[in-house]
């Protein structure tokens, strides 16, 4: 079995679709267990598998499973999908501009499918500095914002961010802000970060309006959830051995360089919604364990 994962840095805001709602609140998608955002495996696999019959729904078929239809049983197919987690969020800071955070959870997460899981040190160092001090950062320390709440010097650790360099390397190799994220990143405990990115999720206010006068319709009024641009999630999948090597193995190709483009997932497509840069890397180390 062929094993990977792929970094999804988003370049607009992703609306995952609302696990519940609440008045007029159109929610996202969330742990049950964290309250974090993510992007569901299904979600993932459907948009995916859409592109990808696009070039041919016959083959697509046979690498994802064939689906119910004409009364026929659904079949196994040769590739997984798990879901897409938060790995680095957007907060916005009055002395940085904004910076990314992270915490511990997500970190550990993340390490468990990187080969020999090259962050434990760096992870258990997180750890003791934040039993000791409010956030440990990438930078050296000074007064700090997130959001509107100050973090003074004496609050702060600095940590050594060349380990998280080198296991991001794909991904802040491209140009832009992305480049910066490891000079920029504030780990914090996984309650604090939880707090601040239910602050940092964007949410908006739509309204329709009446024809004749211009006054809100009926029940039309409603906010929507949405993770914001320059997050970062990531997703582990696998492709098992074909049993149809010779349809199947183009079409494995196409997966594979369709997940290191630019796609769009989630909702609300038509507002733009959703658009993520992509890179993926092969894990070696043995999943089937």
């Amino acid at each position: 079995m062929n094993n990977y994962l792929t970094y999804l840095y988003l370049l607009t805001p992703l609306h995952t679709g609302a696990s519940s709602q609440e008045g007029n609140l159109m929610g996202i998608a969330r742990e049950v267990h964290t309250e974090f955002p993510y992007l569901p495996a299904s979600s993932l696999r459907g948009k995916i598998r859409s592109e990808l019959e696009t070039i041919n729904s016959d083959t697509a078929g046979l690498l994802f499973g064939q689906k119910i239809k004409d009364g026929m049983q659904p079949t196994e197919g040769e590739v997984w999908f798990a879901d897409a987690t938060l790995l680095f969020f957007p907060i916005a800071s009055l002395s940085h501009h904004f910076i990314w955070i992270t915490c511990p959870l997500w970190l550990e997460r993340w390490n468990r499918w990187l080969d020999k899981a090259p962050l434990t040190s760096f992870i258990q160092d997180c750890r003791r500095g934040l039993s000791e001090t409010q956030a440990c950062v990438s930078f050296p320390p000074a007064p700090l914002y997130l959001q509107t709440a100050l973090l003074r010097q004496s609050d702060l650790t600095q940590l050594d961010s060349s380990p998280l360099s080198e296991s991001l390397t794909p991904l802040i190799q491209t140009q832009g802000m992305i480049s910066q994220l490891t000079q920029k990143l504030v780990i914090l405990s996984d309650e604090d970060c939880n707090a601040l990115v239910e602050l940092g999720l964007q949410r908006e206010v739509r309204v329709a309006l009446e024809e004749t006068s211009k006054t809100v319709k009926g029940g039309s009024f409603r906010s929507e959830e949405a993770i914001p641009p320059e997050a970062v999630l990531f997703f582990p999948w696998g492709m098992k051995q074909s049993k149809h090597e010779e349809k199947t193995q183009p079409m494995r190709r196409h997966l594979q360089e369709h997940l290191n483009q630019r796609l769009q997932f989630g909702g609300l497509e038509g507002l733009g919604r959703g658009w993520t840069d992509l890179q993926t890397i092969k894990l070696t180390q043995n999943l089937e364990m």
